[in-house]
């Protein structure tokens, strides 16, 4: 009975279970205090999430672990970036960097995500796909109890992914007052079913580009609910802040 509820919870809503391995970058991180997110491998040393993971606990420096699909076990975060102009009241900037205290070494089973320069483009329509650990659907007390248990007890076992497609972004402006900055791009559903949920946050938005190749576009950020109709998934534009990630992880 446990291992099925904890199974029922830990998925984006409208997604299906993944195969091992099928999405190597994705992270999961928990700590001490402070929500729980995922996050995405780009490089040996360097992991990438939201920034309104790590906000108003300077503790989590030292209780952050990380833990993934494939297995690595807990390992230590040593620093985190959050963008110099994260705006909490808007979630404007919503990007952090996590450096790690050891490389992880690169297999068929760990893999880093490819970063899209500034250049690039994801046209409006685009299939990508959203992937994590999240809930089902949002403001369940029972659900939020049985997943609290589930990140304490590191059981989430089955990575969770959905299918989106890009959204025109004066669509989705409209849509959210006006609150669409150039540092955000809409996925999802117009009709809603759809979208990450909370625990999804900081996760990854992958596209495929030139060569089968997977790109980073966005990172799971904010939105009204979850998967409602008219209501898409917010992400923080990775291609907006291409330069910083660079400057910063060199």
């Amino acid at each position: 009975l446990w291992s099925y509820l904890f199974n029922l919870i830990s998925r984006i809503v409208g997604g299906s279970n993944t195969e091992e391995g099928e999405w190597p970058w994705q992270v999961s991180l928990h700590f001490v205090g402070a929500a729980y997110c995922g996050a995405s491998v780009i490089s040996k040393e360097w992991l990438v999430s939201a920034a309104h993971c790590f906000q108003g606990s300077k503790s989590v420096r030292h209780n952050l672990r990380k833990r993934d699909i494939a297995g690595w076990g807990l390992l230590s975060i040593t620093r985190i970036i959050v963008h110099p102009q994260y705006d909490q009241s808007i979630s404007d900037y919503d990007i952090a960097l996590l450096e790690m205290e050891t490389p992880v070494l690169f297999s068929e089973l760990v893999q880093p995500i490819c970063l899209p320069s500034t250049s690039r483009v994801f046209l409006y329509g685009t299939v990508c796909y959203v992937t994590g650990w999240g809930a089902i659907k949002e403001n369940s007390m029972f659900i939020s109890w049985i997943y609290f248990l589930q990140v304490w007890r590191h059981l989430a076992k089955t990575l969770q992914e959905a299918r989106v497609r890009m959204i025109n972004q004066s669509v989705c402006s409209k849509l959210y007052d006006d609150l669409i900055t150039s540092r955000m791009l809409c996925a999802g559903n117009l009709n809603g079913g759809v979208d990450a949920c909370q625990g999804d946050s900081g996760g990854p938005l992958a596209c495929t580009g030139k060569g089968n190749r997977w790109y980073l576009a966005g990172i799971v950020s904010w939105g009204e609910g979850c998967a409602r109709r008219h209501r898409p998934g917010v992400y923080t534009k990775v291609t907006a802040l291409y330069d910083w990630i660079r400057q910063n992880t060199n």
